[in-house]
């Protein structure tokens, strides 16, 4: 443990920061807070007298913004609509520090938002605003000539996605195609029931939900179970690794021929919301800095306990990683 404690300390002291280039779907989450006391003479719903609203970054920005908190020097590629939500994103974006001149404004589709409407702590209904077809020929050609020297530049590539119609078929297999093409690896945090689409993955970073969902095999319950799932997801795909996250219990690294199982290292679990972006930005940032596949993820399991500490999507840092690598 302490040799990794090094390494770490060596990329934050190297001051070298990891190019890496983000491309998924984007969205805003958008929070109306406020006290309900009484019902609706119209219907029986609550009346909710608001107090505050908010919005952040949803979908792939969660992954960028953990990505800058670890000192990533990143690049984010996605979709949005000519509206006030993706000025909004773009606005939040570049407050970060994050190049944004890969984002293409689509006039066919709005900016994906979640609003949520809460009173007090509980959540009262989600509206949802966002067009979930595939992503037309003529947008991703347009993605694919703006990305030719990014991806070139970049140091890992992440696939970000949450199966808003950026990740067609045939797009995804270009964008993993340039990518390998030009030597670089595809880190992908997948969605939806075809895992074929991410053929040519480095990395695929399902939960174990997911991974039952897209190999169509009963609950994974043990680790033969796990194991029997990955080989169908392997068989398909090709890719080197999966790792797939277990909420609580940590986190599985399989490739075809072996597996690891790095238990979770929290001691107490309040939220575990955005934790699996967590993982994807600290595994994606630590492989771009050089460390193998196996150090990466035992970061990415501390970086995880961190935030599940705390309520709603957090980010952590990589002094906060070895603080907790400290305590055991």
């Amino acid at each position: 443990m302490n040799q990794l404690k090094d390494k770490i300390r060596y990329v934050e002291s190297s001051g070298k920061k990891p190019a890496i280039l983000v491309i998924g779907d984007l969205m805003v989450d958008h929070y109306i807070t406020g006290d309900a006391s009484r019902l609706s003479p119209e219907a029986p719903v609550p009346i909710v007298n608001v107090k505050n609203e908010s919005v952040t970054l949803g979908g792939a920005g969660n992954v960028v913004q953990n990505l800058v908190a670890l000192g990533a020097q990143v690049t984010v590629a996605g979709l949005i609509g000519h509206d006030t939500a993706g000025e909004q994103i773009i606005e939040i974006l570049a407050a970060e520090g994050v190049e944004t001149h890969t984002i293409i404004k689509d006039n066919t589709r709005p900016t994906t938002v979640k609003t949520r409407v809460l009173a007090g702590s509980h959540q009262l209904v989600r509206i949802d605003r966002e067009t979930t077809e595939a992503v037309s020929d003529h947008i991703a050609d347009e993605l694919i000539n703006t990305l030719n020297g990014y991806i070139e530049k970049a140091d890992i590539v992440v696939l970000s996605d949450y199966n808003k119609g950026l990740f067609s078929p045939s797009l995804t297999q270009r964008l993993i195609i340039q990518a390998n093409r030009q030597g670089k690896k595809v880190i992908i945090d997948p969605k939806g029931l075809n895992y074929e689409k991410y053929k040519g993955a480095y990395i695929i970073k399902p939960n174990r939900k997911e991974l039952a969902e897209a190999a169509k095999t009963e609950k994974i319950n043990s680790i033969e179970s796990l194991k029997q799932a990955a080989g169908i997801i392997f068989e398909q795909t090709g890719t080197e690794y999966l790792v797939v996250t277990l909420s609580e219990e940590g986190m599985v690294i399989l490739s075809e021929l072996t597996h690891k199982l790095l238990p979770v290292k929290a001691t107490e679990v309040f939220d575990v919301t955005g934790a699996g972006d967590t993982v994807l930005a600290s595994i994606t940032f630590f492989i771009a800095a050089g460390l193998t596949i196996e150090e990466a993820c035992e970061i990415a399991n501390h970086a995880a306990a961190i935030v599940i500490r705390h309520v709603g999507s957090a980010t952590t840092t990589i002094a906060e990683i070895i603080e907790d690598i400290e305590k055991g």
